[in-house]
């Protein structure tokens, strides 16, 4: 008889209860009569166009800035690339909150410098705001890419009397549409489960008519249009496991060699894109801040979303642990480590919906803090099993036997050897959690107990009663916040296979 790793049964265990939610779904579902009525395939319709213009935008833009950061050498290259990156790390209702009060008559822009702009919302809105903070997933994936390309054919193109150009469109492109397409399904993924983006601008996708259903005490509705949107994600994902990079040899990739006027051109190009995304969102809340100061806010709030992200953040990486071992001891062990990857695919609506049931089937949990912690860890476990993860894998299982050989039984070895060498990736993986947790919206409102107001919540409450000046405290702190976020993203960007060569640096 086998004898499993120790692992395996913890494992089991966790990825059994990242599997919960569909099942609480398919229950309250089976009440639900409305499968696809009118109101449900306009709202299908609604999330489709939303997620193709967000693919159309997000390629548009992010395919050249790939070429930019890639190819291009100017000073400070690592600067602009950190500030193009930006936007992946800031929560997209961020810009949505700044853009929809900035613009359009009475706007913040109106307001203050006197011109007239038109208002953004709606499906237009929604897109424009969803492209500007998806398209680091198609630059940084195009970006990858190109790096790992050789430059001779681009050189043999040139010898034969190609132009730069045609050289870039006919020979290097084709090579990394592989990759376009990996971000671009990101980036739909992105929109898929963004709850604040579309309530904000007001146009009905499924997660904003979730989130309806649910207030109107609809739960069952709302978990048949959680599935719906399950099986569109679903099928996102089965695509992009389809998607594969190109295999090739490396080589010394390609650097460009601009004149002064044409690289200051290229980054002049760049402005519209970093100023609607970065810059605006951080000039109307420190507008808001200076006009109304800190009226209205709490430090209770932020310390409701420090504490209830800290303990998912060390629960989450508690999980961790044994998910991660079981995935290097085995076939099995890897298969339960993909099905916990599940949670993180789930929007965080249809984790609330599905969560809310399971607390009003057992109230000692209903509007607590631990459905909350669970909600979190459901989501944001594969962070924590990533990174846990591939510490582990680098460890020397050498040192491990050398300890057993000396005397130390499996517990011993693992608690003086294997624990100590994967700290690092434990906290960087709980810094992943804790950050995510923070910037969560539409779980912390469906499943925070009464009164229980975080930063993300105070916003949507600000947004809801109009008072939108007093959002500029918990809008800079997310900011800052993410800005955190993003400096952990890049230092693991090798880790995350975005890879910056030795060649990047200014």
């Amino acid at each position: 008889m086998t004898n499993w790793p120790k692992s395996y049964p913890l494992a089991l265990l966790i990825a059994l209860m990242a599997l919960l939610p569909v099942g609480v779904l398919f229950s309250l579902a089976q009440d639900s009569a409305q499968l696809f009525d009118t109101h449900n395939l306009r709202v299908l319709a609604n999330t489709v166009s939303l997620v193709v213009l967000t693919i159309i935008g997000s390629v548009l833009i992010g395919v050249p800035l790939a070429f930019l950061t890639a190819y291009v050498q100017m000073p400070f290259k690592r600067f602009w690339l950190i500030l193009l990156a930006a936007p992946l790390a800031l929560p997209s209702y961020i810009g949505a909150f700044a853009m929809y009060f900035s613009f359009g008559t009475g706007g913040e822009i109106e307001n203050v410098l006197g011109i007239s702009t038109p208002p953004i919302s709606g499906l237009w809105g929604s897109a424009l705001v969803m492209s500007l903070y998806t398209y680091p997933f198609v630059m940084m994936t195009t970006r990858s890419s190109l790096l790992s390309l050789d430059a001779s054919l681009v050189n043999a193109a040139r010898t034969l009397g190609l132009t730069l150009g045609a050289s870039l469109w006919r020979v290097v492109l084709p090579r990394v549409v592989n990759s376009v397409a990996a971000g671009a399904l990101l980036a739909a993924l992105y929109a898929l489960s963004d709850f604040g983006t579309p309530a904000i601008m007001g146009f009905d996708t499924f997660t904003r008519v979730i989130f309806v259903e649910y207030n109107a005490f609809g739960l069952s509705q709302a978990a048949m249009l959680s599935l719906q949107l399950m099986v569109i994600v679903g099928l996102i994902l089965f695509i992009e496991s389809r998607i594969s990079g190109a295999q090739e040899r490396p080589g010394k990739h390609l650097s460009l060699f601009p004149a002064r006027w044409q690289r200051n051109l290229m980054l002049l190009a760049t402005m519209p894109v970093v100023f609607m995304a970065i810059v605006l969102p951080l000039a109307i809340f420190t507008l808001w801040l200076v006009r109304e100061g800190t009226g209205g806010f709490e430090l209770s709030y932020a310390w409701n979303s420090a504490h209830a992200s800290f303990i998912a953040a060390i629960v989450a990486v508690l999980l961790a642990i044994p998910v991660a071992h079981a995935a290097i001891a085995g076939k099995a062990g890897r298969f339960m480590e993909r099905i916990t990857y599940f949670g993180f695919g789930v929007p965080g609506i249809v984790m609330g919906t599905a969560l809310v049931y399971v607390g009003l089937q057992l109230p000692a949990l209903y509007q607590t803090l631990s459905l909350l912690v669970m909600a979190y860890v459901l989501r944001f476990i594969p962070l924590a099993v990533g990174s846990v993860r591939s510490t582990a894998e680098n460890i020397d299982s050498g040192l491990v036997k050398a300890a057993r050989v000396l005397g130390a039984s499996p517990r011993e070895a693992f608690m003086r050897i294997t624990l100590p060498l994967t700290l690092r990736g434990m906290i960087a993986g709980a810094a992943l959690v804790f950050l995510e947790a923070m910037r969560e919206l539409p779980a912390t409102l469906m499943l925070g107990p009464t009164g229980f107001e975080t930063l993300a919540t105070y916003m949507w409450r600000v947004y809801e009663a109009g008072y939108f000046g007093r959002a500029a405290v918990p809008g800079l702190l997310l900011v800052l916040l993410s800005g955190v976020g993003l400096i952990l993203m890049l230092s693991g960007e090798r880790k995350a296979q975005f890879t910056v060569t030795e060649d990047d640096r200014s």
